[in-house]
């Protein structure tokens, strides 16, 4: 009987097969070759090395050749198509609200938190609060700086969303991104609860910029190498300070740290691209071909070890369903399949050949073939025509489509049979909920422009972007549009801003430059504000315009008020001068 008092007093945790703790770190605009343990000469990543070195690399892995894509994928198991993020602006970066992702799947089990880049919405029920996420420090769109970010935020001593909540920071945005996700694991483990961390990076893409330390390491190389790779470098040291951090706690064992990028190299091929054809944007494999480490101890995962099995970011929302035994309550068909087995060293499988596709519409509407390739284990079919043998040839020179018409004709059915299934899915817009109990005020920026290249980031705001200062205008009538959803009939205030709100400038009035950062790119900030001549502002809604109002010099919003009708509409308000309109870049809608 004594023994068992004994065994009663022990934890519980020691008796039951604990689920693992997940890392997932995913960067911005790295390429598979922008890693020294990939072949680079010159790059320092000595943590990611290590990592490497102890890790399942998965040699054939493949995403997007953008990010947002390649997050929608990674976050669902579904194609990026079907998501509803086939772009990284207009609208078509906003995540589907019938998808569930893996913090929805994973937080009835799991402490779930994300840190960094969501850039698949940032108002309800697109943001990563709404999806599953319990724990959430990130900046707003696809980057710092960027338009829906907070004004005026460089990599350098920013405010950033924390759970809703605007809060300053000091020191560079990648070690405090790291930081935040350190305390939320320090807090998981002294809580004794399973954890995922999805710590998702906005460097190294540009505006290049990276603490001075970083950039005197690459001194001999152009700046904007210096800037891309001491960004990355900085990167592969927080990774260290992280994997310390889990072993110093006593959690590395049973933590699955994953390690892998976005999309193909912005800046770096130039320097190294492991022999790859194509960069950042490519439907050829140097745009989607990018690193994938696994290292996991208690589940084998250990030591070097290659699969060069066909691999897509589809894969591990299953995957990591299946490895951490989280049961699919929301009855999710996957696009991709559970790599467990094929990961399992222990497990000797005959792989099934299969066929996947990755493509680059970055469209309002994605049309067949843009951008496209079908891929199989031995086999690249690009836009449908050129046919490569990625096995004899992985830089993709040769094209052998002409010789293997029957390779060409089951590449391009099976794409058919996809597009097929998908097509009727893409008149589905993204929409922006209004009114909501969940988010009775929404900000909408320009980056969310339907129908018009929008100023997705602050440098075009502040040279009035969609205004010419020279030609007075370069469209007399502002043709974009914000696609919204009323969530019900009400009576609403609708505020245009030419700055954000945060900024209370005047409407017609410039703006100073702001300050620089260290790297090779100017700061957004650094650019000067456009004074635009505006002289009245008109509520424009599903084409119409309902009132127009005059705009004084220090006006620094237009209120109009309005009674909308619950359901889809277009919502557009613009400024207007002498020679023509431009859309309001921020608009604020209340439910009163």
């Amino acid at each position: 009987m004594r023994f068992f008092r004994l065994l009663a007093l022990l934890p519980f945790s020691l008796f039951a097969a604990k689920q693992p703790n997940i890392v997932i770190v995913i960067t911005d605009d790295q390429g598979y070759g922008d890693l020294a343990c990939h072949g680079n000469p010159i790059i320092k990543t000595p943590h990611i090395d290590k990592l490497y070195a102890e890790s399942t690399v998965l040699t054939d892995y493949h995403v997007a050749p953008t990010c947002s894509p390649t997050r929608a994928a990674l976050l669902t198991g579904h194609w990026t198509n079907r998501t509803g993020v086939w772009h990284t602006i207009q609208g078509r970066s906003m995540i589907r609200e019938n998808e569930i992702t893996i913090g929805q799947h994973f937080e009835k089990d799991y402490a779930t938190a994300m840190f960094g880049k969501w850039h698949l919405g940032d108002n309800y029920p697109y943001r990563p609060e709404d999806r599953g996420f319990e724990e959430v420090y990130r900046h707003g769109g696809g980057g710092v700086g960027q338009t829906p970010d907070l004004w005026d935020n460089s990599y350098f001593d920013g405010s950033y969303f924390h759970n809703q909540k605007i809060v300053p920071a000091k020191g560079f945005c990648t070690d405090v991104f790291f930081e935040q996700a350190n305390n939320f694991i320090k807090d998981a483990a002294k809580k004794d609860e399973p954890f995922l961390a999805y710590i998702s990076l906005n460097a190294p893409h540009g505006p290049l910029h990276a603490p001075q330390k970083y950039l005197d390491m690459y001194k001999d190389q152009d700046a904007k190498i210096a800037s891309f790779f001491g960004m990355i470098t900085n990167i592969d040291d927080n990774v260290g300070t992280t994997r310390k951090l889990l072993a110093d706690l006593g959690i590395a064992d049973n933590t699955i740290f994953i390690f892998t990028t976005d999309n193909g190299t912005a800046s770096g091929a130039k320097v190294f691209n492991a022999g790859m054809k194509g960069k950042k944007g490519s439907n050829y494999d140097g745009g989607h071909r990018v690193p994938m480490f696994i290292h996991w101890p208690k589940g084998g995962l250990t030591e070097h070890r290659k699969i060069d099995t066909l691999t897509h970011a589809i894969d591990f929302v299953p995957t990591l369903m299946e490895v951490c035994k989280v049961p699919n309550t929301a009855k999710v068909e996957f696009d991709g399949l559970s790599l467990k087995d094929l990961l399992d060293p222990k497990t000797d499988i005959e792989w099934e050949d299969r066929f996947i596709i990755t493509d680059s519409q970055r469209v309002i509407d994605p049309i067949k073939w843009r951008g496209s390739a079908v891929m199989s284990q031995q086999f690249r079919l690009i836009n449908g025509k050129e046919l490569y043998d990625i096995k004899a040839d992985p830089g993709q020179e040769k094209n052998i489509a002409k010789n293997k018409p029957n390779q060409v004709k089951k590449m391009r059915d099976f794409y058919d049979a996809w597009w097929a299934e998908l097509q009727p899915t893409f008149a589905q817009t993204t929409e922006i909920y209004i009114g909501h109990p969940e988010a009775l005020t929404t900000t909408l920026t320009a980056h969310d422009w339907l129908n018009t290249g929008p100023p997705w980031n602050q440098g075009h705001v502040r040279r009035g972007d969609a205004y010419d200062k020279n030609k007075a205008m370069t469209q007399k009538q502002h043709k974009g549009h914000w696609a919204i959803k009323v969530i019900e009939d009400g009576t609403y205030e609708i505020s245009a801003y030419r700055w954000p709100a945060e900024a209370n400038h005047p409407i017609s009035a410039g703006l100073p430059a702001g300050t620089g950062v260290p790297g090779a790119s100017k700061a957004f900030r650094e650019d000067v504000g456009l004074a635009i001549p505006i002289t009245k502002a008109s509520l424009r809604l599903n084409g119409k315009d309902l009132e127009t109002k005059s705009v004084s010099e220090t006006d620094t919003r237009i209120t109009f008020t309005a009674e909308l009708t619950k359901g889809s509409h277009q919502l557009a308000p613009v400024f207007l001068h002498d020679k023509g309109e431009v859309g309001a870049y921020y608009v604020v809608v209340e439910k009163k």
